[in-house]
């Protein structure tokens, strides 16, 4: 399987700048604090889900040959997870019929002009306004215009009406992948995503978490570095840490005894910080270590992949996690996750080309909240 360019995690070396410093929970620019928004609030990812929605990725000028192959991946992540809630995938229209073979009869696959597949970037982030659900839309511009996006950009606009979801323009632009919350009014992101001139030039970082508590309703921003210019999301947190619980997180850590790299200082310095810092409850952070595979053990290959299973999705009844094949890491990865979620069903499912193309289950998915959907 050949490197992809452009592609979710093609290195980037050309670019300036690799960000790593220290950062930490933020301390609250003049007035931060009083722009919280009443009555608004942005949900955990393990609240109940009316539905998940995926996109049917479009360009082969993205994914070349593989392009078959990551249509298979996305395919059966769908149908895994439209065992345990309802699945709407976007698909352009002359490529409905397709995804809808490929997909099954329990997938309801709908017309809708898509370019690739992540739609925890490209749908609406939803918050919720005194019990109505609020399409929070990011202004998507293909993470810093590293990737085409015409169609993607207008997801938020011509989704939203077909389900009487209210969208909102966001006053700055961000992906879904950038945030992870616990329900409880914090936010995880890192600010190599964010504060960065090619989403939010000559924003500074506590102007951008004004910005978001007034946005998404969240009241604490815990700023992590993440790292810049290396892939094309700028190092998007839920690939590094993800909250299972308030005050509970499982951090990405690489495999004893591997060279340090960007990523691996990134992810030494997240467990720093959140081993410092508190949540908008003023609980301490239990930071549990979710080890990657051995990369001599998987069956991934190319620069871009993936080998994270901090990708996981969190669905009604059940997580959805990467298996890579290294069975002892799959298995302790899903024994970690089984221990965090012990009502659900742990599931996991191969996504080899997805993983490729420098994504995983998370970044494929988008949970709308809500009464479930008969």
């Amino acid at each position: 399987m050949s490197p992809l360019f452009p592609s979710r995690r093609t290195t980037l070396r050309t670019l300036a700048g690799i960000g790593t410093a220290a950062l930490g929970a933020s301390a609250c620019g003049p007035g931060a604090e009083a722009t919280t928004a009443k009555g608004l609030r942005m949900g955990a990812e393990w609240e109940s889900h009316a539905r998940t929605f995926m996109s049917w990725p479009a360009l082969e000028s993205v994914w070349e040959e593989d392009l078959p192959y990551v249509r298979e991946d996305i395919a059966r992540v769908a149908r895994a997870i439209a065992e345990y809630e309802y699945v709407v995938m976007l698909a352009r229209p002359e490529q409905r019929k397709a995804a809808q073979k490929a997909c099954g009869s329990d997938v309801e696959v709908i017309s809708l002009a898509v370019d690739d597949l992540w739609a925890r970037d490209t749908v609406p982030v939803f918050v919720e306004q005194d019990g109505d659900v609020v399409g929070i839309d990011l202004n998507f511009n293909g993470w810093g215009n590293k990737q085409e996006h015409t169609n993607d950009a207008r997801v938020g606009r011509s989704l939203l009406p077909e389900y009487g979801i209210p969208r909102r323009k966001a006053p700055l632009v961000a992906e879904g992948g950038s945030f992870e919350t616990d329900g409880e009014g914090t936010l995880l992101i890192t600010e190599s995503s964010i504060v960065n001139d090619n989403r939010n030039r000559g924003k500074s970082r506590d102007q951008i978490e004004s910005e978001l508590k007034r946005t998404l309703g969240v009241e604490k921003v815990i700023w992590l570095a993440g790292v810049r210019g290396e892939d094309i999301t700028d190092a998007h947190v839920d690939s590094l840490v993800r909250f299972t619980a308030p005050g509970v997180v499982l951090l990405d850590r690489a495999v004893p005894g591997m060279p340090a790299d960007s990523w691996s200082r990134s992810a030494d310095q997240a467990k720093a910080v959140l081993g410092e810092a508190k949540d908008a409850r003023g609980r301490s952070f239990e930071v549990v270590d979710l080890p990657q595979p051995d990369p001599d053990r998987i069956r991934g290959e190319g620069d871009d992949f993936v080998s994270t299973y901090t990708n996981f999705y969190v669905a009604n009844d059940a997580v959805f996690l990467p298996e890579f094949g290294d069975r002892k890491a799959d298995r302790r990865a899903q024994s970690i996750l089984r221990e965090h979620f012990p009502e659900r069903d742990v599931v996991p499912v191969r996504i080899d080309t997805i993983a490729s193309g420098g994504g995983g289950i998370h970044c494929s998915t988008h949970d709308q909240p809500g009464k479930p959907v008969d």
